[in-house]
Formats: C-alpha cells, structure tokens, sequence
C-alpha cells in the first residue's frame, strides 16, 4: 500500500473512533437525570476516566516502542469499547466511576498512540501538517459524534452507547490492518524487570527529566491550563443546555456539530496560516486571550442566543490552540524521545481535564454560572504562562 494511501485509510479510520468516541456525551447528563444522580456527576464521571487516562499515557508512549502503535491501538479501542458497554448498563454512582476509569485505561493509549504512529511513521516534511491533521479530526469529528449520539439519544440512551461501543471495536481492527508496525524493539527482547519498570506509570512521568526544560515546562503549563479551562467549560456548557435550559440531547448535538463546522474551517484556515506564515509563539498567546474573553461573555450575559456563540468561540478557539501547541512542542523534541514527550503531552492533557472536570462538577452545584467563570480564570492563567513563554524564546533567541 503506498505511503500516501495508508495516511488516507488511517486518517478515515480516525475520523470513525473520534465519531464514535462522542456518541455517549450528550446522553450522558440524561443517565444522570433519569438515575436521579447527584448534579456533581457530570464531572466525576470524567474525572474517574481522565484520572487512568493521565497515569497511563506515559506508559502507552513507552510500551509502543515495543509493541508497535497499532498494536495498542486494537488492544485499546477493543477495551475502550467494552468499557462503554459497562457504562450502559450501570446504576449507581460507584458503578458508573468504576465503568469510566475503566474506559481511562485505554483511552490514553489510543491519543497517544495516535501521535506517536504519526512520528514515527510520517516523513519529516509531512508531521506537522499530519498533527493539525490530527487535531482537526478530533476537534470537528468529536463535535460530529455529539450530533450523532444526541439523536441515538432521542431514541434511546442505551442505543448511543451499544452504537459507540460496536464502532469502537470495528476501529479497532481497522487500525491494526492499515497501520504498519512501528516498534523498535521486540518486546520479547526486553527483561521482565525493566518491563516492570516500564509498567510504573510514576517512573514514566519521572523519566520526563530527560526531556524536560524551562521551555518545555511553560509549554506543558500552557498545556495543563487550557485544558482544564476547556473541559471545565465543555462539562458545564453540555449539563447546563440539560439542566437549565431544558434543551434534549438532539440540541446538544446540533450545536455541537455547529461547533464542528467552526472549528473544521478555523483549522483548515486560520490554524495553517498560524503554524506558517506568523510568530507562532505570539499567536499562540492571542489565541488563548480570545477564549478567555469568550468564556467570561458566556457568564455575563443573560441572552441564550449570545451565550451558544460565545461558547463556540471558546470551543473554536481550543481547537485551534491544540496543533499550534502540538507543533510548538513537536519542533522542539529530539528525535529519539518524541514518542516520550508526547506520552507527556496527552497525560498533562489529562491532568488539565481532570482539575477541570472535578471542579466543574462540585461548583456547578453550588451556581450554574460559577464553571464559567471559573474558565475565564483559568484561561486567564493559561494567557499568562503563554505569554511568559514568549517572552522567554524571545529573549534566549535574541541572546543567541
């Protein structure tokens, strides 16, 4: 199969598991409702799959250097399916956690074996082009699957996720024909205790230190907040159409492939013009600014039609910041360790969205309104920490 076909067939293959990745979001506050759970739900649900997911992307981006990307591609999209079947059928609160850190174990490795199949296996020349790739496929696919899953819903909750799980499973050996193998080591070859080693998922994030600086460290901060300020805002933003506008899963889907259609042309456009033709770094700081005023409009203002735009500005923004993010921190990574920095890279996502969903669980119950201030906030720190970086390679390039 020649090399521009496989990336063609892998990237459709791509679009399907992040369609099917997101039939089970705008159902989601529904099983909460009708399971008279408590409202913090919404965020400790994914806060369970994101905890898993954060400690064992490091050592999916290490394992895969054994096993081969698309190896852990079928493992993972085959248990992340299983997952959403226990998710189905759960009826209790612990069930529910328990189902979703579950679902955590494979969904870190699937992300990261995404990025670390495209490093690997992509001419130099194409990785940055193939990245935003990437990004742009989560982004607008995602927000495709939300409008899928949100009719599923109408007809039936229990359909969005047998629907999710059969389609993660088919994936999942789509992946495993398409892909080639990309290890570089036999995993036969390597020592049980080293392996051992290599399972520890603190070790991992420990043997970041042979990659990490004071650039790469602004970069993961940069990383941290804007995906805590994201997921806080996303978790919010789903409950609240629910919960207090009382719009049905259909409309969440609705505006959810709105957001896909913003966010597809955002990256085919605006995202490409950023990574080639400006100072990347500046742009990246302008990006972040523009959703923390956004997020601050969407808990300001009373009108719904103005709030709905305000969020898909927000929604936009992120999914733009996401490949000029991957691509800054791309250029910077040595060859040999790319597969560990951006093991890091999907775990401090992880860490971001963990903060973001817990605390947009607990304070939405106290005021609906509060995660979206909380949002500004964070994407206010995020601007920051953008800034700082800036300012930072600015002034070592001059010195150089």
């Amino acid at each position: 199969m020649k090399y521009k076909t496989r990336f063609f067939l892998f990237f459709f293959v791509m679009v399907l598991f992040n369609l099917a990745a997101n039939f089970a979001h705008p159902v989601t506050p529904t099983v909460i409702q009708d399971l008279n759970l408590h409202d913090y739900m919404f965020g400790l649900a994914l806060a369970a799959m994101m905890l898993t997911n954060f400690l064992l992307s490091p050592f999916w981006g290490k394992i895969n250097e054994y096993i081969s990307s698309r190896m852990s591609l079928l493992i993972c999209c085959m248990g992340y399916g299983v997952a959403q079947i226990w998710f189905a059928y759960a009826t209790t609160e612990l069930q529910i956690v328990l189902a979703r850190m579950f679902a955590g174990l494979f969904t870190g490795g699937i992300f990261v074996s995404f990025l670390t199949y495209i490093v690997n296996t992509a001419a130099p020349e194409d990785q940055g082009k193939y990245l935003t790739i990437n990004a742009t496929i989560k982004s607008v696919a995602s927000a495709f699957g939300y409008m899928i899953g949100g009719f599923l819903g109408e007809f039936s909750v229990k359909l969005a996720f047998l629907a999710q799980a059969a389609l993660l499973i088919a994936v999942a050996v789509g992946f495993y024909l398409i892909c080639l193998p990309d290890g570089k080591t036999s995993l036969k070859q390597v020592p049980k205790k080293q392996l051992m080693k290599e399972a520890n998922p603190f070790q991992a994030f420990a043997d970041s230190r042979k990659f990490m600086s004071v650039a790469f460290a602004m970069l993961f901060a940069v990383n941290i907040l804007i995906n805590f300020g994201n997921t806080a805002f996303d978790q919010a933003f789903n409950y609240y159409l629910k919960d207090v506008l009382g719009l049905t899963s259909s409309y969440n889907g609705i505006i959810k492939a709105a957001v896909g259609l913003v966010s597809f042309v955002a990256n085919t456009t605006l995202c490409i013009w950023i990574i080639t033709k400006t100072k990347i770094r500046r742009s990246m700081a302008v990006i972040i600014a523009v959703c923390t005023v956004s997020a601050l409009g969407t808990a300001l203002v009373p009108n719904i039609g103005i709030f709905i735009a305000l969020g898909v500005i927000v929604y936009a923004g992120y999914s733009v910041s996401v490949p000029v993010l991957q691509s800054m921190i791309t250029v910077q990574s040595r060859p040999e360790q790319k597969n560990l920095v951006m093991g890091f890279f999907n775990a401090t996502q992880s860490l971001g969205s963990i903060a973001g969903s817990l605390t947009a669980g607990f304070i939405y119950s106290v005021h609906a309104k509060l995660p979206f201030f909380c949002t500004f906030v964070i994407y206010g720190f995020g601007m920051l920490a953008a800034i700082g970086y800036m300012r930072y390679r600015g002034g070592k390039n001059a010195a150089e």
